[in-house]
């Protein structure tokens, strides 16, 4: 049950780290990234084409840039994880009654 929100963070910390290294970087591409974050060629490609999907990103010729959405986004990311954080702080089972059998 849990593993599969492990993997889904997973994933978005791979989403967000190469969102934030086209802001930083742009434009990159994927061989750059690739080499710069340890994470292999159809991995970044793919995390770019999420991105790229949720107009968070563009393509050009030199590698991806940002779109006019992308500083909206930042704006509200950690707003929203810091809601999500709260929510599975809440689903936290603190002390766990005894179970009868």
């Amino acid at each position: 049950m849990i593993d599969r929100l492990e993997k889904e963070v997973d994933m978005l910390e791979r989403h967000l780290q190469v969102l934030k290294m086209v802001i930083g970087n742009e434009p990159i591409g994927i061989v750059k990234m690739s080499n710069e974050t340890g994470y292999p060629h159809h991995k970044v490609r793919y995390s770019l084409r999420v991105l790229e999907e949720e107009n968070l990103i563009e393509p050009s010729s030199q590698g991806a840039i940002t779109t006019e959405d992308t500083a909206d986004f930042v704006d509200e990311l950690d707003e929203k994880i810091d809601a999500i954080v709260d929510k599975l702080d809440s689903m936290k089972i603190e002390e766990t009654a005894e179970i009868q059998s």
